[in-house]
């Protein structure tokens, strides 16, 4: 047969042999849109991917970003690069039972590039990779799209047609400027999602270019086949949804490849119909290939089981609280009502939020909740779109609604909940994929209101300003993600009852130094949630720096009654218990933690120091030197190691102690000033005025550090200076302990001297 459909790349080919006969009518027929050439189509496409979150490349670390990549040692060059395939997302051991189990190496691997080349953790080429991967993904989505809607088709140089290039461009700009994809792009960590996706469309590629050599259908490639299991392994590696694209492969295969009827099969086969292995499966090859698809699945889903190492990973109610309902009724009504909800997103994605848990979405748990309504209208469209799948007699219909349910449906299963509990409620991310078959639907209902409708022009101006609404809502969430201010405080008015919300937002307040308004958004979390330890933890904190010890005790003590493993939370009660003067309690507390966390550098050192309290001099040593050696860079520790051996007259000890530290942390100007005090007291003059001079040059509107090397030029007998350096320490601070005695001591000094010179 000869193909002569308008393509995007000639005009008009005449006597163009195609390897698999189109009879089906084009949706581009139909449509009133823009017809333009493959490579001007994929530039429009990702300027406009571009467009609509350029705004977010100068963003912040925010959110989850700070425990994926800042936290997350796996990113630092110290770390063996075989660790990443030992190690989940976020930098834990995949066998420690704490373990999200999320297995991402490749994804990891991109992040440690991204820092070794920047130099450190600067977010600017962090997130100029994530939008040039959605500009990748975008442009990519002309091609899939192209053979979704189109066919896949070749001309006798084995070169592919674009049979649908208008609804194609339609469909790939949809993707491009969904909002709900702005987590994905905007948020560093949603590269997972990002690299599954840019893989998931070339391994889909890779398997259509199986067909590429086809004659008449008798005939494949292997190596290609081969080449999409790998490359749906990769993109597993990136995020565990990759893995779904072998079974879109299978479906795509048996739809467009074999043009199979899903409904006459079952139907044969129920009827136990002997031709039916040998004029489809056999002999089109589709068994043999499915057999490949299915066998490479297996055996990655084995090798990923063994890697995890353990069962699955271990979530909590907060996280996802249907998943805990007693009632299968409750979980299943529930679970339904989520899938609503991504639907939803996928069809106004107005409301967006960067976190559903925590009584952001309250459980369902009578029939007479109206919420039913919405799991209702999602299964009727489901049914009815499946119905059409089926039992159309119209074949093109049958295969695009059946690809777009497909790409709906099958990338969402891993975060379903059917086959596992999965840490949240509602996550926007986990639909970058599946929005890939929302596309094919909203392309095909347009196409068929296009057909009915006599103002063609009048629809696609619609379309138009739907997809520039979609551009400026992109670009509105962009500059809400560029912050954690902006993004917490956007979620207040989506989920109000969202409890993390309120502690994001506290929490971003008291790293600012406004602890009044975060102790108002910490009660808010804890009256919403009254089991939210980490926010009891962090107000309690707040309290205890107000002096307001009771209290802060009596949250503190809540935490760890409700978690008990909650190292934190014993840490800041054995502070508080220290500041009441209850000793043996903040011991006990400060030896629970460290029970709970073995390498807990922080408790030592407020053990240390509730020991010098109790002049249990020896023990605070030890507790200090237990906190250096579990973080070497633990100045605090040092310090207090270097002052007590200096108050207890143990100069050399504390000198070497002093040393040591410099060459573990050679910039720290506290550790400076300390072993200058200890090298002055040994009349190290010297060595100790250049430590001093460095000191404050690091630091110099330090009043002790001035004071201090006055002493010592006083000490010396260098007045001058040393009569300098009181006035700067004076200036600085008026009423610094002892330095205006000294300071009056060496003018009375001075007068006499030159009295006698005189």
């Amino acid at each position: 047969q000869i193909c002569n459909q308008h393509n995007a790349e000639a005009p008009i080919l005449e006597q163009a042999f195609c390897r698999m006969a189109q009879t089906e009518p084009n949706l581009d027929h139909d449509i009133s849109w823009f017809l333009l050439p493959s490579y001007w189509a994929k530039v429009v496409v990702a300027l406009i991917s571009f467009l609509c979150f350029a705004n977010s490349y100068d963003g912040d670390f925010v959110f989850d970003d700070s425990e994926a990549i800042i936290n997350n040692k796996d990113l630092r060059a110290e770390t063996p690069l075989g660790d990443l395939w030992h190690h989940d997302f976020w930098g834990s051991k995949l066998s420690s039972n704490t373990s999200h189990k999320s297995y991402r190496p490749l994804t990891v691997l991109t992040f440690r590039i991204n820092y070794l080349f920047a130099g450190g953790f600067y977010p600017v080429g962090f997130h100029v990779i994530n939008i040039v991967l959605h500009c990748t993904i975008s442009v990519l989505m002309v091609d899939v799209f192209s053979i979704l809607l189109g066919g896949l088709q070749f001309t006798n140089k084995g070169r592919r047609l674009n049979l649908a290039p208008k609804t194609s461009l339609l469909a790939a700009l949809l993707f491009a400027v969904h909002p709900v994809h702005t987590e994905c792009v905007a948020g560093i960590v949603g590269r997972a999602d990002l690299l599954c996706a840019l893989f998931f469309l070339l391994s889909f590629l890779g398997y259509c270019k199986a067909f590429r050599e086809n004659k008449e259908g008798h005939s494949f490639s292997v190596f290609w086949v081969l080449v999409s299991v790998l490359l749906g392994a990769i993109a597993m590696l990136c995020k565990e949804q990759g893995i779904t694209i072998l079974g879109l492969n299978a479906v795509f295969d048996a739809l467009v490849v074999n043009k199979l009827n899903v409904l006459e099969f079952i139907q044969k086969l129920l009827r136990k119909d002997k031709l039916l292995e040998n004029a489809v499966l056999l002999r089109k090859g589709l068994l043999f290939r499915i057999t490949l698809l299915m066998s490479g699945g297996a055996s990655i889903l084995y090798i990923r089981w063994r890697i995890m190492g353990t069962g699955p990973p271990a979530f909590t109610e907060v996280d996802n609280p249907a998943s805990f309902a007693d009632s299968l009724f409750v979980r299943a009504i529930n679970y339904n009502y989520y899938y609503s909800l991504n639907a939803w997103l996928l069809l106004c994605p107005w409301w967006l939020c960067f976190d559903w848990s925590m009584g952001c979405i309250p459980l369902i748990k009578s029939v007479s909740d109206w919420r039913i309504i919405a799991l209702a209208a999602l299964w009727f469209c489901l049914i009815g779109l499946s119905c059409q799948a089926l039992c159309s007699e119209d074949s093109y219909k049958r295969r695009i609604l059946t690809l777009g349910l497909g790409f709906l449906i099958i990338p969402f299963l891993p975060a379903s909940n059917l086959f596992f509990r999965v840490g949240f409620v509602v996550a926007e991310r986990v639909i970058y994929l599946p929005s890939i078959g929302y596309c094919i639907l909203f392309t095909y209902g347009f196409s068929l209101l296009s057909k009915q409708a006599k103002k063609k022009k009048i629809l696609a101006v619609a379309v138009l300003g739907i997809l520039l609404i979609n551009v400026m809502r992109c670009a509105l969430r962009s500059s809400q993600w560029r912050s954690e201010e902006q993004l917490f405080r956007s979620a207040l008015s989506v989920c109000p009852l969202n409890a993390k919300v309120h502690y994001n937002v506290g929490k971003n307040l008291a790293d600012k130094g406004n602890q009044s308004a975060a102790i108002k958004y910490y009660r808010e979390a804890v009256r919403l949630n009254p089991k939210y330890v980490h926010a009891m933890n962090n107000l309690g904190n707040i309290l205890k720096e107000r002096n307001e010890l009771q209290e802060a005790e009596e949250l503190l003590s809540l935490a760890v009654q409700i978690q008990p493993d909650f190292a934190a939370a014993w840490m800041n009660l054995g502070i508080v218990q220290n500041s009441l003067r209850r000793f043996e309690e903040a011991e006990q507390s400060y030896w629970t933690a460290i029970k709970h966390r073995k390498k807990y550098p922080d408790c030592y050192y407020n053990l240390g120091r509730l020991y010098a309290d109790l002049n249990r001099h020896i023990d605070a040593l030890n507790a200090w030197r237990n906190a250096t050696v579990l973080k070497p860079e633990h100045s605090l520790a040092w310090n207090n190691m270097i002052i007590l051996l200096d108050n207890t007259g143990n100069l050399a000890q504390a000198e070497a102690v002093g040393r040591e530290a410099l060459e573990l942390i050679p910039n720290d100007h506290s550790l400076m000033f300390s072993l200058a005090n200890v090298l002055g007291k040994s009349q190290k003059y010297k060595e100790s005025e250049a430590l001093f001079l460095k000191a404050i040059k690091a630091n110099p509107n330090a009043a002790s550090y001035h004071g201090n090397l006055a002493v010592l030029y006083h000490r010396w007998g260098n007045l001058d200076l040393a009569k300098k350096h009181y006035e700067v320490s004076l200036k600085l601070d008026p009423m610094a302990p002892g330095t205006k005695e000294n300071y009056n001591l060496l003018r009375r000094k001075l007068e006499q001297l030159q009295k006698k010179g005189g």
